[in-house]
């Protein structure tokens, strides 16, 4: 339950935050994206992002930001160097909250603090991939300023997942 005393942050990802990180991603991929991508690649890629993927990745030099409420973890985003290749430098890799906590503005908070990390980093431009049927991060991102630049394909359990590349100059 959201309450006006309480308390909501965005900070770098801790290595002690995995098992929760863990879970997070489980509830939010699951939420996300049951019916959108066969759930055979979906079980897959549950289980590949399990507690030691976390843990490697929160050693990494990889950004992780964790977004908190009264001191929980409720989601997170990564970002960093685009992988598309193209004039944006900057990517948001990921970017997902908890369900109860989608659609009341912490989303943005997590989307501003990845883009002050790329800032910091001196990347110029952004761009955020979304599966095509995802019409929520859809609007969430062309409400954030960002417009469709690129369009890619997938292959999950030997289905073609289309995804769209939502991109910001600077």
């Amino acid at each position: 339950m959201l309450s006006a005393s309480s308390k909501f942050q965005v900070r770098p990802g801790h290595r002690s935050d995995a098992e929760r990180l863990t879970q997070v991603f489980q509830l939010a991929w699951r939420q996300t994206y049951t019916g959108m991508v066969p759930k055979q690649h979906l079980d897959n890629m549950i289980q590949a992002r399990g507690l030691p993927w976390w843990r490697r990745t929160l050693r990494s030099r990889d950004t992780v930001l964790t977004a908190e409420y009264d001191d929980e973890i409720i989601g997170y985003a990564t970002c960093g160097a685009a992988r598309y290749k193209g004039p944006l430098q900057g990517e948001i890799y990921e970017l997902y909250l908890l369900p109860d906590f989608q659609g009341v503005g912490f989303g943005e908070f997590l989307f501003e603090a990845c883009r002050y990390q790329l800032d910091q980093q001196s990347r110029r431009g952004l761009i955020v991939w979304a599966l095509a049927a995802n019409y929520s991060a859809a609007q969430f991102y062309w409400r954030r300023g960002g417009r469709p630049v690129a369009t890619s394909y997938e292959l999950m359990a030997g289905e073609r997942i289309e995804k769209m590349g939502f991109g910001w100059r600077d």
